[in-house]
């Protein structure tokens, strides 16, 4: 019988598989599931621990597959939904880690913001670290946080909102959340840095673009985003459907996985974010 197209969590949920081959398999990863810890208090939501349990209870997706082992090669927020990366064996994970670690891997998302920010496109290079007062929070911090970099561009704007393509090319903690806030802008429904949405939280990982490090070929892996430019009003009036269809680079893809071109304001000199009084 022919393989399944998503995997089961087992409370039911049928998560969609966006791309798979020899080595990994990535998933839209939805709403609501968490990647650690695995302790008793949050194992019931914890992505890792369902999907482990169908390979161990002999699940379908998992036999069908043949599939001993899973595991996240990289992280999403809880609340962030999109292209999850995960390894199929214990030999993937440190080829594919080191992709992520030596930023060869370049991202796309996809975030809806309170208000429109000043710059259509910019860069923002504030550097971010724990919040010591607030475990689980981060903030921009100018003396001891570490390096971070995102580009982002407005790619439409509809009812106050905007929506806006993020590239981030380092890996903090709540990075665009965080670049954004710093923008004037913060994602919609961002509980920890701005305001709860009913809809959830506006950032979606929609694609992940590398060159596989067994067999050198590029990979693409795209996520569909129209139900979530919908759902956050974003929709038919905010620009074009980018993203969906295949042979679209992004800003970062130019010069190849890792060297790619430093996105620009539209007047072509590119600066660091600095907050914006616009956007709330």
């Amino acid at each position: 019988m022919a393989k399944t197209s998503f995997v089961e969590l087992p409370d039911g949920t049928c998560v969609p598989i966006l791309y798979e081959d020899r080595a990994v398999l990535a998933i839209d990863k939805p709403a609501g599931w968490m990647l650690g810890p695995e302790d008793e208090e949050h194992v019931r939501r914890n992505l890792h621990v369902g999907l482990m349990e169908g390979i161990e209870s002999g699940a379908w997706w998992a036999r069908c597959r043949g599939l001993k082992f899973i595991r996240f090669i990289h992280r999403l927020d809880a609340p962030t939904t999109g292209v999850l990366l995960m390894a199929k064996s214990r030999g993937a994970i440190a080829p594919f880690g080191r992709l992520f670690a030596t930023r060869e891997v370049q991202k796309r998302y996809l975030a809806v913001t309170e208000g429109v920010p000043r710059e259509a496109e910019w860069t923002c290079r504030l550097p971010l670290g724990p919040e010591p007062r607030q475990p689980g929070r981060h903030r921009v911090d100018l003396r001891g946080g570490k390096e971070a970099e995102t580009g982002f561009r407005v790619v439409g704007t509809a009812g106050g909102r905007a929506l806006v393509e993020a590239f981030p090319r380092t890996g903090r903690t709540h990075q665009i959340r965080l670049h954004l806030v710093a923008a004037g802008c913060p994602v919609v429904g961002d509980v920890l840095y701005g305001r709860p949405d009913p809809v959830g939280l506006g950032l979606r990982a929609v694609e992940l673009s590398y060159r596989d490090p067994f067999t050198g070929r590029p990979v693409h892996v795209r996520a569909p985003f129209g139900a979530f430019r919908k759902a956050f009003g974003v929709g038919d009036d905010a620009g074009e459907e980018r993203g969906d269809e295949p042979g679209r680079a992004s800003p970062v893809d130019s010069s190849g996985p890792g060297r790619g071109a430093e996105l620009t304001s539209p007047r072509g000199a590119s600066r660091s974010s600095r907050p914006s009084p616009r956007g709330r």
